[in-house]
């Protein structure tokens, strides 16, 4: 039994072991209830915090929304590397314990959520802007592009845009901005998620094509070895020609 409670059992299989054990006398038979009623109680918790997260979004089901999309973005910062925003459409019955924005998990916690978050997602959209599009646009105008085409992109249209601080221009959806939105909004968790792995597999990507940066490492920010490495090799394509320390380096005649 104890092996079973360690693997994890169901919140069912819980009850009917919680009903059987409460009746034993045996030092360990108690120590069981209360590891039982510990997760009971723990489940509760993260059922409560999850159901604050997408009030929002129960409140546009009940006005008659039927398909509710969260996006977010990641890697407006970055020296180098895309810029990537993600869409995401959850069922109304979902459950991703642990769901939070993408900056406060680690990234074990992030990979088994993306993993979850698109078994259970009814539609996922990623959208990437290049170094050269967001030197072009600016990070304000590539973010709302990115994001615009993510939106674009899913296979069920929403009748509702949940977006974390801004409003994106032309598109026809209504949609809500969130300041903080990613932590205060399920689905733009869920897209904050999806965006940040998608964006850390591309820099694995990009680790392996332009060696000597670190881009693995420290993903294309601002870190004393990255400025370090631009400083021996020189930038490589990937490079945002129009940010700070790029920019001032004399890197690019």
């Amino acid at each position: 039994m104890r092996a079973q409670i360690a693997l994890g059992i169901t919140p069912a299989l819980e009850g009917r072991w919680l009903r059987i054990l409460r009746y034993d006398a045996r030092s360990g038979a108690r120590d069981l209830v209360s590891v039982l009623e510990r997760r009971r109680a723990d489940r509760r918790r993260e059922m409560r915090r999850l159901g604050r997260l997408f009030a929002l979004r129960r409140t546009l089901f009940a006005a008659g929304a039927r398909v509710v999309a969260g996006v977010d973005e990641v890697g407006v910062g970055p020296l180098a590397g895309p810029l990537v925003a993600a869409a995401v459409v959850l069922p109304a019955r979902v459950y991703l314990p642990g769901l939070d924005d993408s900056k406060q998990l680690r990234a074990e916690q992030r990979e088994a959520l993306d993993g979850a978050i698109r078994a259970q997602a009814i539609a996922v959209s990623v959208a990437e802007l290049s170094s050269s599009e967001v030197d072009r646009l600016n990070t304000r105008g590539a973010s709302l592009e990115a994001m615009r085409r993510a939106v674009l992109g899913l296979a069920d249209t929403p009748d509702h845009v949940l977006v974390d601080a801004h409003t994106i221009p032309a598109i026809a959806f209504a949609q809500t901005a969130i300041v903080d939105g990613d932590a205060r909004d399920g689905s733009i968790a869920a897209a904050s998620i999806v965006a940040k792995v998608y964006r850390d597999a591309r820099m694995r990507e990009l680790d392996a094509r332009h060696p000597g940066y670190g881009f693995a490492r420290h993903k294309g920010y601002a870190t004393r070895d990255h400025v370090a490495a631009l400083g021996r090799l020189g930038p490589c394509p990937e490079h945002r020609r129009s940010f700070t320390p790029v920019s001032q380096l004399g890197l690019f005649a």
